[in-house]
């Protein structure tokens, strides 16, 4: 009982409060329902992009500006598999483009995780520590990975298109509601179910917890921390790789350039989150992409700064995020 009377709700009331108050604004409940469904859609994927950074920041204290490669990685190699499979993907049967978009996906994360291993062994490892330093090569490995994609993938922009089973829309009264949109908040709440149960129910989350914390006492009890925040940084890059392939289905394009593109997104929900928390990690993401939609329709000249307003507007009113790791 005494948990549940500790746990800061006022965060979580952000998301809904943000809907209720643009409603008036927008006037049409079914262009407000559109908007709120599309927003918490391209929330969910900003989220599973950020994770992978969230848990290398808040558990390694690794600030990997070169995180956008793996997005990247992940968008490229799902144009590959997607394309090998076009008997899958043409079909208007949803458990058929399922069958081709999981693979791509696990394919993605398989990549992404393999060349983030690397990353950490030649770039991140001999920079543990110092943060200036891990700006200043994380950000040269993503330039040097971004020159590899264009090697093996060319410089053009590749189209990505939607399976045909995910295009079109459900409608719900008046308003409707795209099917990949959906598809992207169940792959969102799953990703972010299996990062809070691994982190608060689990032995391994607890070790690396308790790592974070005292890593000469967890080391001392015969523990290996070294071995699982390696294990956390790859977990972290294949999050970003399958972030990649929902960012490159929502644009239904990829470009190398396109994981640098989104860093700013990411820094700004990590930081809005409280620099390392999961749950807020997900509460940043959501209301970043409902202001995105919101904004984009009311107020278009707006839009391209209103991410910047509002993390400044809730630092304001907490200046280490909703959930700061610090306090934990």
């Amino acid at each position: 009982m005494s948990m549940a009377r500790d746990f800061d709700w006022k965060p979580l009331a952000l998301v809904p409060a943000l809907a209720l108050l643009v409603l008036p604004f927008i006037g049409s409940p079914s262009t407000w329902l559109t908007l709120t469904v599309a927003g918490l859609a391209m929330g969910m994927i900003i989220f599973i992009i950020a994770s992978g950074l969230t848990l290398v920041f808040g558990l390694m204290d690794v600030l990997n500006f070169g995180h956008g490669v793996f997005i990247a990685l992940g968008a490229f190699v799902a144009t590959s598999v997607l394309g090998a499979m076009g008997d899958y993907t043409q079909s208007a049967e949803l458990w058929r483009n399922l069958m081709a978009v999981l693979p791509a996906m696990l394919v993605a994360m398989a990549v992404a995780g393999a060349v983030g291993l690397a990353f950490e062994r030649f770039i991140v490892r001999p920079v543990y520590g110092q943060h200036l330093k891990q700006i200043l090569i994380t950000m040269g490995g993503m330039i040097i990975g971004e020159e590899f994609i264009k090697v093996i993938w060319g410089p053009q922009q590749i189209p990505l298109p939607l399976p045909e089973g995910m295009r079109g829309s459900l409608l719900v009264g008046d308003a409707a509601i795209e099917k990949y949109r959906l598809v992207a908040v169940a792959v969102g709440l799953l990703v972010f179910g299996v990062l809070a149960w691994t982190l608060s129910r689990t032995k391994v989350g607890l070790l690396i917890r308790a790592g974070v914390q005292d890593r000469e006492m967890v080391e001392s009890l015969g523990y290996r921390i070294r071995r699982l925040f390696i294990g956390v940084f790859v977990v972290g890059s294949a999050l970003a790789g399958l972030g990649g392939v929902m960012w490159g289905l929502y644009q239904q394009n990829v470009v190398p350039q396109m994981g640098a593109q989104v860093n700013v997104l990411i820094f700004i929900v990590i930081i809005i989150g409280g620099l390392g928390s999961t749950g807020g990690a997900l509460i940043g993401a959501l209301l970043v992409g409902l202001m995105a939609n919101y904004t984009g329709f009311l107020v278009p000249k707006v839009a391209l700064f209103s991410n910047i307003a509002l993390m400044v507007a809730i630092l304001l009113w907490r200046p280490q995020g909703v959930y700061p790791v610090a306090n934990r």
